[in-house]
């Protein structure tokens, strides 16, 4: 608890550290400084991690993720919790399971990202890295505030959904479909619920009180126009 409160703590600091005086944060703001000033990337990435409608465990989550701090079998075999010969994705792939990896390029969760673009009508971001990818899929709806907060919040509860799902086919031997997936992306809530036990999952998919996402989404796809890049698009 007195671990969770002291990073709590450390990110609201760092994100009023570059935050404008006058304007506050903008994801805007944000994704300049990933782009321009390497040095300040994580203190960018900071402020992209936090939105109004997403619970604090997932910012967590995202914080975690943006620093390859996350529990991948990568990670705990570098610690030396896990042997070299147990490094491979959970998702049989036969990759070396890495944040980067399993989060961007997996054959099996890769493609999830593809299907979230096709749904919200958005340009499918190529990048290789997790921030940039961040940054880029923020902005690829357009430049209005409305769609930059829809495409944060969009990305925020992917990559939960990608690392709860990697953590139910480590643990408890389940596996959904990609589909399935994105039905949890477009029907996830934004009331945090209880976290299941650590050595099973990081915690559980959070639980509705009063709007479901897919309500909220419904209404910003209606009334927001993504610009049209389908021209612009390869195949």
């Amino acid at each position: 608890m007195l671990r969770f409160a002291y990073w709590t703590l450390r990110l609201g600091s760092r994100i009023r550290q570059h935050s404008d005086p006058d304007n506050g944060y903008s994801v805007r703001s944000a994704y300049h400084l990933l782009t321009f000033q390497d040095s300040v990337s994580l203190h960018a990435a900071n402020g992209l991690i936090w939105h109004p409608q997403v619970p604090m465990k997932v910012s967590i989550l995202a914080w975690r993720l943006l620093r390859d701090r996350l529990p991948t079998k990568a990670n705990l075999v570098t610690r030396g919790i896990l042997s070299p010969e147990a490094h491979f994705c959970v998702s049989g792939c036969g990759a070396v399971e890495s944040a980067q990896h399993l989060f961007l390029s997996c054959s099996t969760f890769g493609p999830l990202w593809h299907m979230v673009s096709s749904w919200i009508g958005s340009p499918l971001v190529d990048s290789h890295t997790i921030p940039d990818h961040f940054a880029q899929f923020t902005l690829s709806g357009g430049g209005s505030r409305g769609c930059r907060s829809f495409m944060q919040l969009i990305w925020l509860v992917s990559v939960w959904v990608v690392w709860n799902e990697r953590n139910s086919r480590c643990f408890s031997g389940s596996t959904n479909s990609l589909q399935h997936m994105l039905d949890k992306i477009k029907n996830y809530s934004y009331r945090p619920s209880e976290a299941e036990d650590s050595s099973t999952s990081e915690a559980k998919c959070f639980n509705s009180e009063e709007d479901s996402i897919s309500e909220q989404i419904q209404a910003i796809v209606k009334n927001l126009k993504l610009p049209d890049h389908s021209q612009g698009m390869t195949a």
